[in-house]
């Protein structure tokens, strides 16, 4: 059964069209409404008694999602129409937008993964006695804690809570696994009588705990504390601030969800081969550090992991995913978008993208008190702005919209978007791709109306599928139809490999190592083969290299010779002198000849030196007849049957 959408126009604020939004749509609308929220309440009761209604408003969801719970049926999707594109000083019809933002709001989600994370409510607070013992008061009736005191004092007379008193020297996990190592330990002393005392320090003691509440003011114990769950910090001398941390702690005691932000393929991973280092971009931009070398590729702990989208971004295989959305659903999001509005009669249409928590409240501000987006300008709401990467700013150019802007928030991680907007602007157009950092809803609205005018998409549009590195590719050959090869910034996940010819001996070491099959050999004769489209740039082949003979050249080559293998080196095969079979490389072999013949004990005669112009199998063949043959052995013993068995048994 089809979804219904029930619209309403918040006490006739704004116009809403049910004819055209079926029309364009395809999906049947309720009536439209004027107080979904206050007296028209059984309208939307029984609307969402059907669970099949998309409620088109989403300031009241509190109140929707109280008649589902009392109704005891799934909680309806919600759509922002009024402050997205209802509530607008613009004059252009609003009818493209709305039915655009209510295309997207009808796609599959298929919801996010999650693996459930265990706190039984041990807490350890890390401060001085003034601070950190008051807090263990308030908290040890619904935790269990321990307090780690870090200045000189007694310990206190309470029994209510452990204590301890020492320095962390490493710590380690997060919310329901923290471990942390601990030098110059004391521990209370309970014997005797008087005031309580310590014990002796000893270092390398080891504790763990679900909760860390730092009070110490000082360098925090893991990077970017403000994302480790379970790890609350609050700056000592500030009782608000002390007072909201010990609150926030005492609510994390049960079994939460955490999100599996990102997907890993090992396989496909170009961080390392063979001992030798390639990319580390996701290792140089995680802000957590739960990104870590394992091996020929990287180990990512989830727990760790706060969702960033850095990684992803930055990944130049796609070994790395952003799982929450998956990549898919997104550039099936970004597709409908821009379809649905240019179906709808709109042209031209631009693209916001901003997060879920200062982006949207910006876009609500701007339209309760200001002048609300323009008619042309479509927002896009993404779980992690740094994951929104170039392919994805290439696929909505390719899509249909005429430009693309990106609405920082102040807790956005700016690295891995340093690196993807310049990459963008260089595929997509300088002028096409913006960056807005505003905190004044007003400044967002004048710099929107007064951004000049795009033509539009000058092809027909595409539909994005694939990975990232396809989605990428495809879109840049429909918004550069005719260009041949593109420059790019330096750190590109595209270019070419440049060889120097006069320096490689066509070890062929590069082709064992690529992570991508970009570079390959020919088995027939010596020659290194290079298909541009799937080199990495990671670095493994000039790393590896022992001559010291290739370098990059970032680039993305739109022609279809990056599609296909061309020869970077050859050299002419040598001949068998027994055979006269092809091996090798002619300059290699009559190089180690000239070193080798009549200069190195294996190789002293005329007739050994010879065996270095030879094929494997003559070779071995000629060894094999040769005087003094390492392979020739003594006279193989006589087989001992049953009959030589019971001869000696009769002979004693």
């Amino acid at each position: 059964m089809p979804k219904q959408l029930i619209l309403c126009d918040c006490s006739g604020s704004q116009e809403i069209d049910k004819d055209a939004l079926e029309a364009t749509t395809g999906l049947p609308c309720s009536k439209v409404h004027s107080g979904l929220c206050t007296h028209q309440l059984d309208a939307t009761q029984a609307a969402i008694a059907t669970g099949d209604a998309i409620i088109c408003c989403q300031q009241e969801t509190r109140i929707f999602q109280e008649i589902a719970d009392e109704l005891e049926v799934p909680e309806p999707p919600f759509v922002d129409l009024r402050d997205r594109a209802g509530w607008s000083a613009d004059a252009a019809p609003k009818l493209p937008k709305m039915a655009a933002l209510l295309a997207e709001a009808t796609l599959a989600d298929p919801g996010e993964k999650t693996v459930d994370v265990v706190s039984e409510g041990l807490c350890l607070i890390i401060g001085k006695s003034d601070v950190a013992l008051p807090a263990a008061e308030k908290l040890c009736d619904v935790l269990s804690v321990t307090v780690l005191l870090t200045d000189a004092s007694d310990p206190p007379a309470s029994r209510s809570f452990d204590v301890i008193s020492g320095r962390i020297r490493h710590a380690t996990g997060a919310l329901g696994q923290f471990e942390l190592t601990v030098d110059a330990l004391r521990q209370v002393d309970p014997k005797g009588r008087g005031e309580l005392g310590w014990d002796a320090p000893r270092d390398g003691g080891r504790t763990g705990c679900d909760i860390i509440l730092d009070l110490t003011g000082d360098t925090p114990l893991f990077p970017a504390p403000e994302k480790r769950e379970g790890y609350l910090r609050a700056d000592p001398g500030s009782l608000p601030a002390v007072a909201d941390a010990i609150l926030t702690a005492s609510q994390l005691v049960g079994t939460f969800e955490k999100p599996l932000y990102v997907a890993l393929e090992p396989l496909i991973c170009a961080h390392s081969r063979a001992e030798q280092t390639g990319c580390d971009r996701c290792l140089n931009v995680c802000p957590t550090g739960a990104i870590s070398p394992d091996g020929d590729h990287v180990a990512i702990d989830p727990m760790v992991c706060a969702g960033c989208g850095s990684c992803a971004a930055l990944c130049p295989s796609g070994a790395i995913t952003y799982d929450a959305p998956a990549p898919d659903l997104m550039f099936r999001r970004i597709a409908t978008l821009a379809s649905t509005y240019l179906k709808a009669g709109g042209t031209a249409p631009r693209l916001l993208v901003h997060d879920a928590t200062h982006g949207a409240e910006m876009i609500r501000l701007a339209a309760r008190f200001g002048r609300g987006l323009p008619a042309d300008v479509i927002p896009l709401e993404v779980s992690a702005l740094a994951g929104f990467g170039h392919a994805e700013m290439l696929a909505a150019l390719a899509s249909g919209f005429s430009e693309v802007s990106i609405l920082l928030s102040p807790t956005t991680e700016r690295d891995a978007l340093d690196h993807e907007v310049p990459l963008a602007r260089a595929i997509g157009g300088e002028d096409r791709i913006n960056v807005l950092d505003f905190s004044d809803p007003d400044m967002l609205c004048d710099t929107l109306y007064e951004m000049p005018t795009s033509p539009g998409q000058q092809t027909d549009p595409i539909l994005p599928m694939g990975n990232r590195r396809q989605v990428a590719r495809l879109a840049a050959k429909s918004l550069r139809p005719d260009t041949g090869s593109l420059p790019l910034p330096d750190g590109a996940p595209y270019g070419a490999v440049l060889v120097d010819t006069d320096a490689c001996t066509l070890c062929l070491s590069c082709v064992s190592l690529c992570p991508s099959g970009a570079l390959n050999d020919n088995p027939d004769m010596p020659q290194l083969l290079f298909q541009e489209d799937a080199c990495l740039q990671c670095g493994l082949c000039a790393n590896i290299c022992p001559e010291d003979a290739i370098a990059y050249e970032p680039r993305l080559n739109l022609t279809d010779a990056a599609l296909t293998q061309t020869v970077l080196n050859e050299e002419e095969p040598f001949a068998c002198i027994e055979c006269g079979a092809l091996f090798g490389v002619k300059s290699t072999v009559e190089k180690i000849v000239e070193k080798l013949a009549g200069k190195h004990s294996m190789f002293a005669t005329t007739e050994t030196a010879k065996m270095i112009q030879m094929c494997d199998n003559c070779r071995v063949d000629a060894q094999f007849h040769s005087e003094n043959n390492p392979f020739e052995g003594g006279q193989r013993p006589k087989t001992r049957t049953t009959e030589d068995y019971f001869s000696k048994r009769r002979d004693h």
